[in-house]
């Protein structure tokens, strides 16, 4: 039996949004002992990750690297029709991914003990994202 619900993330723009607690919420309310849970974001300009939870410079250190790998307003980017950000965010989506998996048991997401779920906002502005959680 599957489980699915939709979840509304403000964000404040670029940045990491701790998000493991609203998708442990409805891996609770789902009832399942043992499974998956299957969030996915449905935008192209932001992304999810799972990472270190405990040392914030984790996230700022990787957005050092994604600023490296895929700067703002590069002038090789065609796509820019919502200003010098807008290609970046596509390339960092590309690059981190817009879906993952977490294993539940005992149900609970069973993520190692510094780990966490972030919604990962790769546009300067604040947005509202929308997250799809599935446990199956």
């Amino acid at each position: 039996m599957a489980h699915q619900s939709i979840l509304e993330i403000p964000t404040k723009g670029r940045g990491t949004r701790d998000i493991t607690d609203a998708v442990a919420a409805v891996v609770r309310a789902a009832g399942v002992d043992c499974g998956l849970a299957h969030v996915f974001v449905q935008h192209t300009s932001c992304s999810l990750l799972i990472t270190e939870n405990a040392d914030p410079d984790v996230r700022r250190d990787l957005e050092t690297v994604l600023a490296r790998l895929a700067p703002d307003g590069d002038p090789a980017y065609r796509h820019d029709a919502e200003g010098p950000d807008d290609m970046a965010a596509h390339v960092r989506n590309m690059l981190t991914g817009s879906g993952l998996s977490v294993p539940v048991g005992g149900g609970r997401l069973l993520l190692g003990t510094w780990q966490g779920i972030y919604l990962y906002e790769h546009r300067s502005q604040p947005h509202r994202r929308t997250v799809v959680v599935t446990v199956l």
